[in-house]
């Protein structure tokens, strides 16, 4: 197992200044949802995947597992990439579809956490030890032309991890991964389907709680890595669905006036009663939106499957001809 390292510790702390001191003078206020993912929001995170509210990771696993097969098959694919790697669990299904196919040689994995790359990494050398592991830490807007060179290459961002960006980002990060394949290479994208608004906002408001934990921690993290003085408890989590954007976001509301020191920024944040921070924002897709959008990139759709209840979407395109 090869690990390769574009973010150092000193990259990330520039990025969380930059991130924190841009969105805490905007108005309105936001923070970029990468921001949770500490150790405590991963676990917190691994929770939300296992609440009954949270359908997205069982959907796009049911949809995986009844096609898994059919994917090696279309794309005999030599290395399978992922974007966003995280702890690399519903890749397995791909990773064991490809091996059997036969085909599959080098297993790519692209996270900015290097404690759960190299983790996960590990894990899949240890399962897998004919396949060549080579996990890079780096961020998936910035490092895509650190993927390694060949061709068959598989590329995968699951999860609906797309719908963190807004329609600009995603056709500039869409663009940017396509001038990185070859025709004929492949994409797999799995995309939060648009669905009534009660089951989308429960997802995101759970009843036990554990996701307005893991959108308060985004402050835990600021309180820990820029000195500032957050109190979590002091904002409420709200989950809101915007029909005219069809995307989710999450905020958190100062529930008073208050006044926040961020120390390592030398900045000081007033907050208005019912004053909002948005944290999220999370995209809802239909069939024909995701495959204009991948269109304009540059690839053509190829596939498209969806779990039994049609929750949530998975497209396999191909790098088009230039």
């Amino acid at each position: 197992m090869r690990l390769e390292t574009h973010l150092t510790e000193d990259d990330l702390a520039r990025a969380l200044r930059d991130d924190a001191r841009a969105g805490l003078t905007a108005t309105p206020k936001t923070l970029p949802p990468k921001w949770f993912y500490d150790g405590r929001g991963s676990e917190l995170f691994e929770r939300i995947t296992e609440l009954p509210e949270y359908y997205p990771t069982r959907a796009e696993r049911a949809a995986l597992t009844a096609h898994a097969t059919e994917i090696a098959e279309v794309t005999g694919a030599k290395t399978l990439v992922e974007l966003g790697s995280g702890s690399s669990g519903k890749t397995r299904l791909l990773l064991d579809a490809l091996h059997r196919h036969g085909t599959l040689g080098r297993f790519v994995p692209l996270d900015v956490s290097e404690p759960a790359l190299r983790a996960a990494a590990t894990a899949i050398d240890a399962d897998y030890p004919d396949l060549d592991v080579h996990a890079i830490a780096g961020d998936f807007t910035r490092h895509l032309e650190e993927i390694p060179a060949g061709d068959g290459r598989l590329v995968a961002f699951l999860g609906g991890t797309i719908g963190n960006f807004e329609p600009a980002e995603r056709a500039r990060f869409l663009a940017g991964l396509r001038a990185v394949l070859h025709p004929g290479e492949w994409f797999l994208i799995g995309t939060d389907l648009v669905k009534d608004e009660a089951t989308l906002v429960a997802a995101y408001d759970d009843s036990a709680g554990v996701t307005a934990d893991f959108n308060r921690n985004v402050l835990r993290v600021l309180n820990r890595q820029l000195g500032a003085d957050f109190d979590p408890e002091a904002f409420a989590h709200v989950a809101h669905w915007d029909a005219d954007e069809e995307w989710i976001e999450m905020r958190l509301r100062a529930e008073r006036p208050m006044r926040v020191r961020v120390a390592g920024l030398g900045l000081d944040v007033a907050f208005a009663e019912g004053e909002e921070l948005r944290t999220e924002v999370s995209a809802k897709f239909r069939r024909e939106g995701i495959a204009a959008e991948l269109a304009a990139a540059g690839f053509e759709p190829v596939r498209w499957w969806t779990d039994p209840a049609g929750r949530f979407g998975v497209t396999l395109a191909r790098a088009a001809s230039r």
